[in-house]
């Protein structure tokens, strides 16, 4: 699920990812805005087995997807997606201005 907050400075947003995974040990956060680098957006547990991650992101639109135990997800919550070059589908986020 997505939350996405008003204008913040330089026209960037802060867009709230979070994922119901109450079994997960890890969940990892990628995508284009972050090069689909692994290392860089690790995800917090929140309660109730959600987890959580906030970022900040200026208008555009982005593809992602989560990393959950070492097995690629997409995101329950988002219906928008586009199917990758690896035959799968990542799902779609577009921050307006």
């Amino acid at each position: 699920m997505i939350k996405k907050h008003p204008e913040q400075k330089n026209k960037r947003k802060k867009i709230e990812f979070s994922l119901q995974a109450p079994q997960a040990n890890e969940v990892v956060l990628l995508g284009d805005f972050n090069q689909w680098n692994g290392k860089k957006y690790s995800m917090k547990k929140g309660g109730q087995g959600v987890w959580e991650k906030t970022l900040m992101l200026t208008p555009g639109s982005y593809e992602y997807k989560y990393i959950v135990d070492g097995n690629w997800q997409e995101d329950p919550e988002n219906h928008q997606s586009r199917l990758n070059p690896f035959g799968t589908y990542n799902n779609l986020l577009t921050v307006a201005e």
